[in-house]
């Protein structure tokens, strides 16, 4: 294939892209986004394989790599339950990072990579792999940990090394030191040293930057890591001289960065301060510990009997899913009992708060699953004003998203967080399995207020009773 031929491909790959990106944005258009981002990437992949620059030698390995990858991709699609994507996805992350630090070593160590060129456009091509290099490291080591805390291998909380932001000044100098280092040597072994150890101390300082965040500031970590590994991706495009890597790459990167944005918005955090860490404590880190009183009252079971009498008795009922219902997989069976209210004339509606679950959409991938409407889902934004109007509003597993000590508490270290506000609606119900704090370790006060109901148990078990109890009810 002649090179004006691969980069036309390479347009309408990126054409696609684009495409796939807008999809995505809505739940209407994401089917379509998805197949427009296959076809992209197998335009490109194909475009890259018949291009001048693969030689026909290199056939049976790329065939192997396709298959081998292709196989695990298909298993991995077939086993991973919907309550294992977020580490997925977090895993996925890494995988840019990772290939962004091998094409870097390669292309340093090969000869023929720089032979031909300028000293000046050798010292942009040895930039262009420290920094390749630097970007992959980073994303590689955040997504691994990223993966094990949202797996439950590593411990959620936040982990902080003492000391910790004079260890961060310390790897600052010493990759701008390794940095001239790499960029003066002159042969490729004087180079490699200040290389590797560059790598050593960016994995390390990954390792300690994702292990010092916890709780609720994890979706936001995945969404920065989706955008460290676009930029990994265009700046492995850089070394490689390979513009279809350095679109995409660009693309991804700065649709992570305005994801973290929204997530950070969501949570009215900034960037910073997730980076340096502190919601997610594990202990309670309620008002209680800033020095207000603890929130305290009674607490009122409810049985999935009476849930379903108050469900039938309703006319407006708004649904919150939590990170429980993926949990105990009952998405299903919501989607079960909303279509038997919408059949008896009850207004369901669901509200979706940005960072509810371990990723971003987490929940909105939930119920598309279960094929619950597109058109009665809606964002947080959207619903909060209609709580004072609703008969009942049930929280599925979500504890820190509708914690009123956001609104309530200016002490609490979720004050000013945006929240779905469901103890305004007539009756309140929370699905939990106990009164345990929320993935932030911040005490909730929504469990004490007199208008709110418990349903204590696993969130499908119970709901499963309350659709018995709806038909028996309908039957009657």
């Amino acid at each position: 294939m002649s090179s004006g031929l691969t980069t036309v491909c390479y347009i309408g790959a990126i054409i696609l892209f684009i495409l796939a990106l807008s999809g995505l944005s809505h739940q209407e258009t994401a089917r379509r986004g998805n197949l427009y981002g296959v076809l992209g990437m197998t335009i490109a992949v194909l475009a890259t394989i018949l291009s001048k620059y693969v030689l026909p030698a290199g056939y049976p390995w790329i065939i192997a790599a396709l298959v081998v990858g292709g196989g695990i991709g298909l298993y991995a699609a077939k086993v991973v339950k919907m309550t294992q994507m977020p580490e997925l996805v977090a895993f996925m992350n890494g995988l840019p990072g990772i290939t962004a630090v091998f094409i870097g070593y390669a292309y340093y160590i090969d000869p023929t990579a720089s032979a031909g060129l300028t000293e000046v456009e050798k010292t942009v091509h040895v930039i262009q792999v420290y920094i390749s290099v630097f970007i992959g490291a980073l994303a590689m080591s955040g997504s691994v940990i990223t993966c094990g805390k949202l797996a439950g291998k590593i411990d959620g909380r936040p982990r902080v090394l003492p000391g910790r932001h004079i260890l961060n000044l310390a790897c600052l100098l010493i990759v701008i030191y390794c940095g001239y280092a790499f960029t003066q040597a002159e042969t490729v072994s004087a180079g490699l040293l200040p290389l590797m150890v560059m790598t050593i101390v960016v994995c390390f300082f990954g390792i300690t930057m994702v292990m010092a965040i916890g709780g609720a500031d994890m979706p936001v970590v995945v969404s920065m890591l989706n955008s460290y590994s676009g930029l990994a991706g265009a700046a492995t495009g850089f070394v490689l001289s390979n513009d279809l890597l350095i679109v995409t790459g660009a693309l991804v990167g700065s649709s992570g960065a305005i994801l973290s944005y929204i997530m950070c918005k969501a949570m009215n955090r900034n960037f910073l301060s997730v980076i340096a860490g502190g919601f997610g404590t594990g202990s309670n880190t309620s008002s209680a510990t800033s020095g207000s009183a603890e929130p305290a009252g009674e607490v009122f079971p409810i049985l999935p009997d009476e849930t379903a009498e108050l469900f039938r008795d309703a006319k407006n009922i708004i649904i919150v899913p939590g990170y429980g219902m993926a949990v105990a997989q009952a998405q299903h069976t919501v989607h079960e009992i909303t279509q038997h209210l919408r059949e008896i004339g009850v207004n369901v509606r669901f509200g979706i708060h940005p960072v509810a679950g371990r990723m971003p959409g987490h929940m909105n991938v939930l119920l598309a699953e279960a094929k619950v409407p597109y058109d009665i889902v809606y964002a947080m934004d959207e619903l909060n004003d209609d709580f004072p109007s609703t008969d009942v509003a049930i929280v599925i597993g979500a504890n820190d998203i509708v914690n009123p000590a956001a609104s309530e508490d200016p002490e609490s270290p979720i004050a000013g967080m945006p929240v779905l506000e469901v103890w305004k609606a007539k009756t309140s119900i929370v699905m939990k399995r106990s009164m345990a704090t929320g993935y932030a370790g911040v005490d909730n006060p929504l469990f004490y207020k007199e208008n709110n109901r418990m349903l204590f148990g696993d969130a499908k078990k119970m709901l499963d009773e309350v659709l018995v109890a709806l038909k028996t009810l309908k039957a009657s």
